[in-house]
Parts: structure tokens; C-alpha cells; sequence
């Protein structure tokens, strides 16, 4: 369940569920966003984000992005350093209860850049999203392909983000080069959880 410090608790915005921008534009205007600018992000916008990423949208528990099984291994991770009123730190997205849960205290954002081959979109970011599973919750049921589902799944919800910062004018990443044991001991995970991906999120500066 993640190593869970000093359980301090945010409550998120609640999320919008419409918008000015059609999922149409959305995916016409996605690209690979890698430089940001030096401005933080509102408490507001990295609400939205994860919520699109793995918010519930059902009374039985559904999300925004498929999970076989319904049994989401995902757990979500973010990395703050430029967050209007949110603290630098290590938080823990809880779905059920949309809110974060501190883990741990400062600005791990360089401790990041350097498990990550020193990739500069994690560096510069006000705010990194890392993409965490727990393999067993999917395999114990699906065995050795469940792996796979678990890696379909991720991408789901790395693409919801990808179109969701478009519609918030932010832009976006999918990192995929990093040292697992070394991201792994920058956000104090447990043992049965795993980095999958590592997703910077700021104002565009330039699109690819």
C-alpha cells in the first residue's frame, strides 16, 4: 500500500467533468512536451490530472481508464515542488477518496532527474507524476499474462493525462528510461511496488 509517513492528508478539488476542450482537439493538439514554464501549478490542476488518470467514476468503484479485472494494481505517486498550496513533498493518490497522502517531506524532483538518466523535463516540472503497480493484484488472478495487462493499463491512464493537460493548457511526457531501484528508493515504495513510468507536468513552453 506504499510507505506511508507521516499520513498527512489533502483533500483535492473535486474534478470537472466537462470542459471547453473536445477530446477531438485534445488528440489533434497532443505532443511530447519536454520544456515547461518557471510557473507552479494550481491545486486545482493536479486534481484534474489524477483524477484523469485514475479517478472513480462509478458507486462500484469503476475508473477513468480499464483495468482488467477491475482490479487496479496502479498506484500513483507525485513528486511537488511548485504546487500552490501544497507543500513540497512525496504524496500518494487515493482514488476512493480523492485526495493525497504525504509520504514524504521536501523536493525530491532532482533525486528524481538523477534516477532518470538525468532527463531534464523531470527537473524542471513544477510537479512529476510517476506511475507505480503492484503486479500481484492483476496476477494472482491472470497469472503470467496478467503482466501484460497490467502494462496496457498503465498506458491507458498515461494517455487520459496526456490529453487532460492539453485541455488545461499544460504539457506533458511519458518517461520511460529511469533506474527502477533508484526511483523505488527516492519515493520510499515498498517492496512489491514498482515504477512504470514517469509522467513531468508544467506550462508548455515549446511543443515537439
Amino acid at each position: 500500500m506504499g510507505n506511508i509517513g507521516s499520513q498527512e492528508a489533502i483533500s483535492l478539488p473535486a474534478p470537472r467533468f466537462d470542459g471547453r476542450t473536445s477530446i477531438e482537439k485534445s488528440l489533434f493538439e497532443r505532443r511530447s512536451v519536454r520544456q515547461y514554464r518557471d510557473q507552479g501549478l494550481t491545486l486545482d490542476e493536479v486534481s484534474q490530472l489524477l483524477w484523469a488518470a485514475q479517478g472513480v467514476t462509478s458507486h462500484r468503484g469503476f475508473r477513468t481508464a480499464p483495468s482488467a479485472g477491475a482490479l487496479y494494481p496502479l498506484e500513483i505517486y507525485i513528486a511537488a515542488g511548485k504546487v500552490r498550496d501544497l507543500a513540497p513533498g512525496i504524496y500518494k493518490y487515493e482514488p476512493d477518496e480523492h485526495k493525497l497522502v504525504k509520504t514524504c517531506d521536501g523536493d525530491k524532483r532532482i533525486g528524481l532527474w538523477r534516477a532518470a538518466l538525468e532527463q531534464s523535463p523531470i527537473r524542471n516540472a513544477p510537479v512529476v507524476l510517476v506511475f507505480c503497480a503492484i503486479y500481484e493484484r492483476t496476477t494472482r488472478k491472470y497469472g503470467e499474462r496478467g503482466t501484460r495487462y497490467v502494462h496496457m493499463e498503465v498506458g491507458h491512464a498515461a494517455q487520459n493525462i496526456c490529453l487532460q493537460a492539453i485541455s488545461l493548457d499544460l504539457g506533458t511526457v511519458v518517461i520511460g528510461a529511469f533506474n527502477d531501484k533508484e526511483v523505488k528508493k527516492v519515493l520510499k515504495l515498498e517492496a512489491d511496488e514498482w515504477p512504470l513510468c514517469i509522467m513531468p507536468a508544467g506550462r508548455s513552453w515549446i511543443k515537439e
